[in-house]
């Protein structure tokens, strides 16, 4: 594990933000755990296993067991190995109190190379891991959503709560997965209201920081491979979307604290609200301040950029008010999730 991730998972295991009193001797399921939120989830409750010997039993479901034993080699016995598809159902015996459903198509190129894929593993997966939670009658489950359910908000809110939607085309097949996140998004309520499925739900705006892969191709590691490559940082658009950002460390935070103390069939704004910014900004930012201007921005615009997979151009900042009314609130910076990012990164080119 490089130091900046250590370090990451050293401070979730510590915090008292979370609710460590409620999981005591719990058991939880972790979807898509060998993902950067949820890998980090599972090593920041082993992390605190260690610490304070809390007994939490880890269950990370995954689909490639050879990188999962790698990510978790120096786990402790409370960690299990689940493997899986998610569009298939969930068979484990033992009893389950928590769940964080974490698996999803995240490659944006994906989303319309293989839209179908997109869309099943979203309404098949999820539901079977609500069957799932609905037979083991789990005490809290949270949905990992994304700021995508809201599409194209009005650019004159300073700030959208958790009830404000925009538009989202279903004629784009780029909409497989905001359209995919809505639908799953419903479904989870729907299991709350008909089966009593203790679901909450919460939207991430991007969130990044260390253990982000070399070959992820999201714009903040494109950014970041750069820095690190001295190379010219190249936008295939004007950059104008704007958005606000989150720490990984922050999220996973965010997130368990949901789990805990959120209430069923809500949802939960996770980001940082002094992070926003628009991409040509951020670029020019990582170039000058992070790469000390030894690279440079260059425009080099698509003619199609949904076939690149990128999303429409829209202003959108997350209101974290309701999250923050739980005791969470975001602490790393834009700038600090970038170099520590950076850092990591380094470690694994």
């Amino acid at each position: 594990m490089d130091y900046i991730l250590k370090e990451d998972i050293e401070y979730i295991a510590q915090t008292n933000t979370i609710s460590w009193a409620s999981l005591e001797g719990k058991s939880i399921l972790i979807t898509g755990a060998t993902g950067l939120i949820g890998s980090q989830i599972v090593l920041g409750l082993d992390r605190h296993n260690q610490m304070c010997e809390k007994k939490i039993l880890i269950y990370a479901l995954v689909r490639n067991q050879e990188k999962a034993c790698e990510i978790f080699k120096e786990c402790s016995d409370f960690v299990k190995i689940l493997v899986g598809d998610i569009r298939e159902c969930v068979v484990l015996e033992d009893e389950i109190d928590y769940i964080i459903h974490g698996a999803s198509m995240t490659d944006s190129r994906q989303f319309v190379n293989s839209p179908v894929e997109t869309i099943s593993t979203a309404l098949k997966g999820t539901e079977n891991i609500l069957e799932f939670a609905n037979k083991k009658a789990v005490h809290s489950m949270v949905y990992l959503s994304s700021l995508e359910v809201y599409g194209i908000t009005d650019p004159s809110k300073e700030s959208i709560k958790e009830t404000e939607y925009g538009y989202i085309d279903p004629l784009s097949v780029r909409s497989s997965y905001s359209e995919g996140k809505r639908m799953v998004e419903c479904l989870c309520v729907s299991y709350g209201h008909e089966y009593a499925v203790p679901v909450k739900i919460v939207r991430l705006s991007q969130t990044f920081g260390p253990g982000v892969s070399y070959k992820d191709n999201r714009v903040f590691a494109q950014f970041a491979k750069s820095v690190i490559e001295e190379n010219d940082i190249i936008l295939k658009t004007k950059g104008e979307t704007y958005r606000n950002y989150c720490y990984t460390r922050d999220a996973i935070i965010g997130i368990l604290r949901v789990l805990t103390d959120g209430k069923a069939c809500e949802a939960y704004n996770i980001a940082n609200k002094e992070t926003g910014i628009s991409i040509c900004d951020m670029a020019r930012m990582v170039a000058d301040d992070i790469g000390k201007k030894k690279i440079k921005v260059v425009f080099e615009l698509a003619e199609n950029i949904e076939q690149l997979g990128y999303g429409p151009t829209i202003k959108i900042a997350l209101n974290t008010d309701k999250i923050e009314r739980l005791g969470w609130k975001a602490e790393v910076g834009l700038k600090d999730a970038l170099e520590r990012m950076i850092k990591s990164m380094r470690c694994s080119a």
